[in-house]
């Protein structure tokens, strides 16, 4: 039987990035054909300035996300980034450079999430920065999707626009509330596993998945 998982994210979602460990691990299933799905939730128009009382909710539901996750959130993030007020929260150049490397090495889409992701929470980069996330890309030896990335050529921005059009048409279809989310697709047809299912082990995310 073949079974392939669509997982619906933002880059910027904290929940998403509580989510990293186990999705990396049902990456490298061999039964499984994970695909990446970008809603753009946070992207562009879904942005927004970052204000005190917004980074106050972040960093709260940060904690909440490391308690029952075990992701971390450093103390460089919370001042650096969230300290960082009038700057933007918005996953656009985040989201890009993932169809970027989608395009040119989809084999390591998954890995430079991850990057993506410790970069900021971690390592406390402005990853909403352009030249930040190029400059990630290039440090995993994906300089074509860097490239990529900075030029903004006119395929890779349909690409993008598609490929997050595609993702908010199965989170209208499935109903589903927010991100992160799995569709499941098998020989049963397709279903709807909401994030939940992603914060225990792999064992249990796998009998959920069948």
């Amino acid at each position: 039987m073949h079974t392939t998982v669509t997982y619906l994210f933002d880059p910027l979602c904290g929940w998403c990035y509580g989510a990293s460990p186990v999705l990396q691990q049902l990456g490298r299933h061999a039964a499984i054909r994970l695909e990446l799905a970008p809603t753009g939730l946070f992207a562009g128009p879904g942005g927004r300035t970052l204000d005190a009382a917004f980074a106050q909710y972040a960093w709260s539901n940060d904690m909440r996300i490391e308690k029952i996750t075990g992701q971390r959130f450093t103390e460089d993030y919370r001042v650096q980034v969230l300290g960082k007020l009038g700057s933007r929260f918005d996953s656009a150049h985040m989201t890009l450079a993932l169809t970027a490397v989608a395009l040119t090495a989809p084999q390591s889409e998954l890995e430079a999430l991850k990057i993506l992701q410790e970069a900021r929470y971690v390592h406390a980069l402005d990853t909403t920065a352009l030249s930040v996330v190029a400059q990630l890309l290039r440090a995993q030896g994906l300089t074509a999707a860097a490239d990529r990335l900075v030029a903004g050529d006119a395929e890779l921005m349909e690409a993008n626009a598609a490929r997050m059009q595609s993702a908010q048409g199965l989170m209208q279809a499935f109903g589903a509330q927010g991100v992160p989310a799995l569709v499941v697709t098998d020989d049963n047809g397709s279903r709807l596993l909401r994030g939940n299912a992603l914060y225990g082990s792999l064992d249990q995310l796998l009998q959920q998945i069948s």
